[in-house]
C-alpha cells in the first residue's frame, strides 16, 4: 500500500520518534511505499490562514499553501499518525495539519444545505494512530473515555474515510518508561504494522 506516516514531536530523539521509526521500518520491510512527513522538521504552520478560511465554502477552496500535503493525503491508502497526547488532546501541530489539509474538496464535500458531509477519502483503507501519554491508562480510558481516539475515529475519519479501518495504540506513563515496556510496545507496533 501507499503509506503516509505523519510524525509530530518537537524533539528529534523523542520516544514518539522511536515509535515512529519502528512503524516505518516494518512498513518498508513489508514492501509498502512509505512517504514520511515530520511536521516539525518541515516547519509546518498549523495556523489556518485567512485566505483559506475565506474560501472554505467556495466551490474551489484555496489550498495553494498546502498543495504538497493535500497531494500526499489524497494519494495515501494507509495513514499512520504518530504523536504525543498533551492535556488529553491532539498537539496543536497535528490539529492544525488536520484543520488545513482535511479541507473541503479534499477530505469531504459540504452539502449546499450544510447537511451531512460527503466523504472524499475513498483511497484511504487504513488509519493507525500511535500516541504517547504521561498519564496512567485508567485516567484516559475510565475517567475521560479516550477523547483523542473518539475525536480521530468518529470526528475525523468516520466523516472523511468511513470505509477505512481505524486502530490506535497508546503508550501510557511515557514520562519515565522502563526499557522493557518500550520494547514490548515496539513489538505491538510491529504486529499491527505487519497486518497492513
Amino acid at each position: 500500500m501507499r503509506c503516509l506516516v505523519v510524525h509530530v514531536h518537537p524533539l528529534p530523539r523523542s520516544l514518539t520518534r522511536h515509535f515512529c521509526d519502528a512503524a516505518r521500518k516494518v512498513l518498508t520491510e513489508r514492501g509498502h511505499s512509505v512517504t514520511f512527513l515530520d511536521l516539525y522538521e518541515i516547519g509546518f504552520d498549523p495556523r489556518l490562514r485567512e485566505d483559506e478560511r475565506e474560501t472554505h465554502y467556495a466551490p474551489v477552496p484555496n489550498l495553494r499553501h498546502v498543495e504538497q500535503e493535500v497531494a500526499q493525503l489524497r494519494d495515501a491508502e494507509m495513514l499512520v499518525l504518530v504523536f504525543p497526547t498533551w492535556w488529553f488532546g491532539l498537539p496543536a501541530m497535528l490539529k492544525g495539519w488536520i484543520d488545513r489539509v482535511f479541507a473541503p474538496s479534499v477530505a469531504f464535500a459540504q452539502a449546499p444545505d450544510f447537511g451531512p458531509l460527503k466523504p472524499l477519502l475513498a483511497n484511504l483503507r487504513r488509519v493507525v494512530a500511535i500516541t504517547t501519554l504521561g498519564s496512567p491508562w485508567w485516567v484516559d480510558r475510565l475517567v475521560l473515555r479516550r477523547p483523542v481516539r473518539r475525536q480521530l475515529k468518529w470526528g475525523v475519519f468516520k466523516s472523511c474515510a468511513p470505509a477505512a479501518r481505524f486502530d490506535m495504540l497508546s503508550f501510557y506513563g511515557a514520562d519515565n518508561p522502563r526499557p522493557e515496556r518500550v520494547s514490548a510496545f515496539v513489538g505491538q507496533i510491529a504486529a499491527l504494522m505487519s497486518r497492513a
